[in-house]
This record gives structure tokens, C-alpha cells and sequence, in this order.
């Protein structure tokens, strides 16, 4: 019999990934991702595993043995108790680690579900930059992406359609915004789906951003018109011609009752025309045949089994309780430095930062202990991890302090992490479990954290603007010495 390939899929258990999931088991075996992978059974042609993709050392043993990988991570959610960062910082270590961890393990192809991209991308709403921005890191260490771009997905689950559908059904007369007069590519899911299985393998296809789209181009008011008639509703509409899109994504989500985290970049994205483009498409898989009238009806249809789903899964699920931190910063280094040189540097400035309140001791393995003065225990102790660090990767663990609550299997760590091909940097502290009471944390080490972030970041400011005056200075004194 001949050798079934494997099939890695994130988000296995989410909107796209587990109606895929289905797709794919007919001829392949899937390595089925997810946070919770361990609690899933197994099946003849699935095996589940836990995986963070926040850990490069948890997403290199989630993508062992496959030999092709689909991404379906989006991070437009909070993954801790507190999470101080912007969703793009947490997209881009989530898809930097995936593209380390299928380079290690030879991945033979990525693909990647993205949202389409307009022709003009100077100034691109913040999700779609981040969406590129992931695409260019998911292919930056040699592993082949083929990206699948598609505008809004008509189906029970995900961000767009149903934010769309709660507005229908609330809004006895639906006041339109401007916004709603851009013209956008819905496809059904169904049409997805088969057009991310069949970029799977396809040597066609490899290294290739392809947008998708239904047989229909509309408007979001259209849209919201045919969902109205598929719900059997007949709401008055008017337009409004002066409602901003700050105020847009405000009224949505009071409306809809959805995170601000998941409308605000949503809404912002809608001022660009989302239309798959003639020259970025493929007669085998971009061409969706399903109308959106009758994906709508498919898509409501199945909203009301997951509801039920959804109430008897509400009901038995806990709370972890787990008080965890992440917090993500993004910087831009002076040219010619990596992240190694940040994580030594940071320690430093830090040092001489907080004098004479706190001191910082960094020994030869680059162990550093943070102590206040009068103090003899550090109130944080970051080890250095030279096996899991190089030049654009630093890694330390969080090994002890007052302010750290350490136990058996603790995970808390800060990375100095550069961006492909970039000068910008990440620093980011993951799966951190403060030792202080959680309202007294938040209300002070928190906050603290954020202000000398933003120190930092000035601090490196200023050295690139210096070495940039001695670059426009260095030519003059030599005509000078000449003359």
C-alpha cells in the first residue's frame, strides 16, 4: 500500500481548521493542533497534539513527521489573564515560530489562509498589514507558502459573517455607514475548503499568494439586505453618509456584543475594496460556485446546531484559573545589531536605568539577578538559554525572584526575537505568573513594565539618530582635513 503523507493543521479545532480536518483525513493522515490537542482521542487517520505556537520548542514538536503544514492562526484574541500587546507583535512570534519549527522538521510546504490584499498597500488598514506581514515571515526561512487569500468567508463561525449576521437580527432599521458601500469578494466556506486542499502538494502553486472569491462581487450593505431576506426580515435601511469608522467600529461592537479586540481591525480593514484580482487568481481553485444567498442560508443554518453544541459545552467547560502575563513590545534596533546584542543590552541600560533603587548582576553565563538596594534576594533572576538562542533569537528563562511565582514545570520566559529581514525587534515576556497579588500587580510591576518599555525604545531611538549624525558629519570633516 502506498505510504499516506502527513498533514500538520493548526487550529484544528477552530472554524476553518476542523471542517478541513474532515477534507483531508479521506486521503491523508493529519497531525490535528490545538492548545488542548491531548485532551482529543485519536482516530485512524488523526493524532491530536497540544501545541503552543508561542513556543518554539512546543511548535518544533508539533510539526516532527509532516511533510506539509496548513496555517489557520490568527491572534485577534487575548492568550493570557493579562496581555499587554497588539495583536500583530503576537501574529508575528506566532508565525515566526511556526516557519523555524517546519524548516526544522522539513517541511515540504506551507499554506497559509490570509485575507486579500488591495493593490495600493501603502497605507493598508493594520489587520491586512499584518496578514502580509505574516505571509513574508512564514516564507522567510526557505520552507515554500502558498498563500490563499480570500475576502469574507460566509459561515457559521470566524469574525466576519457572523458580526454581519448579529447586525441583521438587532437592528430593527439598519442605519449604513459609509463603510458599507465598499465592494468586497464573499466566498462560502465549502469553496475554502476545497481550495485549501487542493494547494496542498500543488508544485503549481508553491511560493504563490492566489486570491479566491465567489461567483458574486457586493457591497457589505448588499450583503446585509440578502442575509435579511435568507432570515426571512425585511428591516428599513438608511444610509448615513458622516458616521467615521472610529465611530462604526464602536457601534458594532456595542451592537453585536463582540470584543473590541476582534471589530476594531475588522471594521478598520473595510475601507479597502476587497476584491480577488484577476492576475492573482487560478482556474483550478479560486473560481468559489457556491451563490452567496445560498452559502448565507447554509452558514445560518448550521449557526443554530453549533449554538446548541456551544450551550452543552459551556456548561461542563472550567476556568484554569491560571494568572499568567504576556506582554509583547516592538523596537527598532540601530543597523547593524541583532537580538543577541538587545538581550545583553537591555540588561545593561536597565542597570543603569534604575540606579540607585535596583541594581542588576549579570554573571559570565549571562545569568542576570535584579535586586533592590538593601536587599539581598533578587527580586527577578533571568537565565540565559544558549542552546535555545542564536544571532536573531535570545531566550531567557525566568528562574526565581520574589516577584516570580516558580513551580514545577514553570514556563515563564523573555525572547529577543528580530524580525526577517528587518532591523525591527520583538521582546516579549510569555507565560509569566507574578508572585504579587494580581489587583496589585496590574496596578504597579504591570504598568511599570510598560514605562520602561517605552524608555527603552527612546533609548534605542536616540542611538540610531546619533550613529545616522555621524554618518552626514563624517564626510564634511574630511573635506575639511583636505583643505
Amino acid at each position: 500500500m502506498e505510504q499516506r503523507e502527513k498533514i500538520a493543521l493548526t487550529g484544528a479545532s477552530g472554524y476553518i481548521g476542523n471542517n478541513l480536518l474532515q477534507k483531508l483525513t479521506g486521503y491523508s493522515d493529519v497531525i490535528a493542533l490545538s492548545r488542548n490537542g491531548d485532551d482529543r482521542e485519536n482516530s485512524e487517520h488523526v493524532e491530536w497534539r497540544s501545541c503552543d505556537l508561542y513556543s518554539l520548542d512546543s511548535a518544533e514538536k508539533g510539526l516532527q513527521g509532516a511533510d506539509y503544514a496548513v496555517y489557520l492562526v490568527h491572534s485577534m484574541m487575548p492568550s493570557a489573564k493579562l496581555t499587554q500587546a497588539k495583536f500583530e507583535d503576537m501574529d508575528l512570534i506566532l508565525a515566526d515560530n511556526f516557519a523555524r519549527a517546519a524548516k526544522k522538521n522539513g517541511v515540504r510546504q506551507i499554506i497559509y489562509m490570509s485575507g486579500i490584499i488591495p493593490q495600493d498597500t501603502e497605507e493598508l488598514s493594520r489587520h491586512l498589514k499584518s496578514r502580509l506581514e505574516v505571509e513574508k515571515v512564514l516564507g522567510a526561512y526557505g520552507t515554500p507558502v502558498t498563500t490563499i487569500r480570500a475576502g469574507l468567508i460566509v459561515g457559521p463561525k470566524g469574525s466576519s459573517f457572523p458580526i454581519l449576521t448579529k447586525l441583521v437580527k438587532r437592528l430593527p432599521m439598519m442605519m449604513l455607514p459609509k463603510w458599507t458601500r465598499t465592494k468586497t469578494h464573499p466566498i462560502a466556506l465549502k469553496d475554502v475548503l476545497t481550495a485549501l486542499k487542493k494547494s496542498i502538494g500543488n508544485k503549481k502553486l508553491s511560493g504563490k499568494s492566489i486570491d479566491v472569491g465567489g461567483p458574486e462581487v457586493m457591497t457589505y450593505e448588499e450583503m446585509m439586505i440578502q442575509t435579511a431576506e435568507v432570515m426571512g426580515r425585511k428591516p428599513k435601511v438608511f444610509e448615513i453618509p458622516l458616521m467615521t469608522v472610529t465611530l462604526s467600529r464602536l457601534w458594532v461592537s456595542l451592537i453585536t456584543q463582540s470584543p473590541r479586540s476582534t471589530v476594531y481591525p475588522l471594521i478598520e480593514s473595510l475601507k479597502h475594496p476587497m476584491v480577488a484580482q484577476k492576475e492573482n487568481m487560478d482556474d483550478e481553485i479560486s473560481y468559489g460556485q457556491t451563490p452567496f444567498k445560498e452559502a448565507a442560508k447554509e452558514a445560518l443554518e448550521e449557526e443554530k446546531k453549533e449554538q446548541k453544541k456551544k450551550k452543552t459545552a459551556s456548561s461542563s467547560s472550567k476556568s484554569s484559573g491560571v494568572s499568567d502575563v504576556r506582554s509583547v513590545q516592538r523596537i527598532l534596533l540601530p543597523e547593524g545589531k541583532d537580538a543577541d546584542w538587545t538581550g545583553d543590552h537591555y540588561m545593561n541600560w536597565l542597570s543603569k536605568l534604575a540606579r540607585p533603587l535596583l541594581e542588576v548582576e549579570t554573571n559570565q553565563q549571562r545569568v542576570s539577578r535584579f535586586r533592590l538596594i538593601g536587599f539581598k534576594k533578587p527580586i527577578m533572576e533571568l537565565s540565559y538559554a544558549p542552546e535555545r538562542s542564536s544571532s536573531n533569537r535570545a531566550l531567557y528563562y525566568i528562574t526565581g525572584g520574589s516577584f516570580a511565582k516558580i513551580m514545577d514545570g514553570s514556563r515563564g520566559r523573555i525572547e529577543f526575537r528580530q524580525i526577517p529581514g528587518t532591523q525591527e525587534c520583538i521582546i516579549a515576556i510569555h507565560e509569566y505568573r507574578p508572585s504579587l497579588p494580581w489587583i496589585l500587580y496590574r496596578i504597579s510591576q504591570a504598568k511599570v513594565h510598560i514605562i520602561v518599555m517605552y524608555l527603552y525604545k527612546r533609548h534605542l531611538q536616540h542611538l540610531i539618530e546619533k550613529s545616522e549624525e555621524h554618518k552626514q558629519e563624517g564626510p564634511v570633516k574630511k573635506v575639511v582635513h583636505m583643505n
